[in-house]
């Protein structure tokens, strides 16, 4: 008897789908390589995805486009959707749910890169990434609760508390470059 081989095809490329390549999720067929979040393109695995009206998601995105901002058509339930197995994505629903993401435009000031909601800490009408939020002087985690911020930057309160007795007062802070580049600038002066 001849290998007659296999006429099994991956929803996400149509192409013909091994057995130590194959993957089910949701009654769907995948290669490994092609059970990617479509949002992120990053690759899944079947502890790490969602679904919804047979689009994949990795679980931050699918929090992100679900659970913060609600389902597209106000029915969804909070869980994954199970749906019967077709041959193709319904591409015109994965527009739509993608398109979700381009309505955020919002900047980290940190970084000057996109900030999604899921990963966003706003202090006064300022967005950044958690990553980003944290202290100038120490690189410190800090928080919108254990904070200050002087000048645009961003201190814990032990390093701006430290910084301010070493100074004394905030107009010796502010102006201490600006006395240094004076004294370094007739220092300059003299020795001509």
């Amino acid at each position: 008897m001849a290998f007659q081989g296999t006429t099994t095809k991956c929803t996400a490329c149509d192409k013909t789908v091994y057995l130590v390549d194959k993957l089910t999720a949701d009654n769907r067929i995948y290669h490994k390589a092609c059970f990617r979040c479509h949002h992120c393109k990053g690759t899944l695995k079947l502890g790490n995805y969602n679904s919804f009206e047979g689009v994949l998601y990795c679980r931050p995105h699918f929090d992100q486009l679900f659970k913060m901002t609600g389902s597209l058509d106000k029915s969804f339930e909070g869980t994954p959707k199970v749906v019967k197995p077709e041959k193709h994505v319904d591409t015109e629903n994965a527009n739509k749910v993608s398109g979700a993401f381009a309505g955020t435009r919002e900047k980290c000031v940190g970084c000057k890169k996109t900030v999604y909601p899921i990963e966003r800490v706003t202090v006064n009408g300022t967005a950044y990434h958690r990553s980003c939020f944290k202290c100038t002087h120490g690189g410190c985690v800090i928080s919108p609760s254990n904070y200050i911020a002087h000048e645009g930057k961003l201190y814990c309160k032990h390093h701006h508390i430290q910084l301010f007795k070493e100074k004394g007062n905030y107009s010796q802070f502010e102006n201490e470059q600006e006395k240094t580049a004076s004294e370094s600038a007739a220092a300059n002066g003299e020795a001509h």
